[in-house]
């Protein structure tokens, strides 16, 4: 899995939690060894990406940080307002 793919596995989930998906954005920034993605989404829908203390946001780190274990990259998700 490339780090195109697990840009768009960001989205795909990201996508499915909100209201508005068309408002779903991803920009990677990144060095040799680590991915940071940067997900904006519209602000009426930050409450669904985040859940109940942080509770879907750390979910959706947790699936990327696993498929980016066979790459041998670090990931990071940083939800941006």
């Amino acid at each position: 899995m490339a780090t195109d793919d697990l840009k768009e596995l960001t989205e795909y989930i990201t996508r499915w939690l909100v209201d508005n998906p068309s408002q779903v954005q991803v920009t990677e920034v990144g060095a040799e060894n680590i991915v940071v993605y940067e997900l904006r989404v519209a602000p009426e829908d930050m409450g669904r990406v985040i859940g109940k203390k942080g509770r879907t946001a750390n979910a959706i780190r947790t699936v990327l940080r696993a498929a980016a274990g066979r790459q041998r990259k670090r990931v990071s998700l940083e939800i941006v307002s």
